[in-house]
């Protein structure tokens, strides 16, 4: 197979990136199944929620409270300071 590079509108990609993780295929077999199919024949796809966007984010950041999103006026004062100081070093 040759391969073909495109730019595509944000919200294209988007579209494409849902579609993809909805079905667990690759994004090129999205984009495959899309130029093969005739236009009429496509169903709307569902728009991905927040949290199917930012899942693989989630609990990635290490050396934070457990509890930070529960208790933000408690660590986040701390935060923005700690940030603050950082930056005039």
């Amino acid at each position: 197979m040759k391969t073909l590079t495109v730019r595509l509108p944000e919200r294209l990609v988007g579209e494409i990136e849902a579609e993809s993780h909805a079905r667990n295929v690759s994004k090129s077999d999205v984009v495959r199944e899309r130029l093969q199919t005739p236009y009429a024949a496509k169903k709307p796809v569902k728009a991905a929620s927040m949290m199917d966007l930012i899942e693989d984010l989630v609990g990635s950041v290490k050396g934070l409270p457990a509890d930070l999103s529960s208790n933000k006026k408690k660590y986040l004062p701390g935060l923005m300071r700690a940030q603050k100081l950082h930056r005039r070093q």
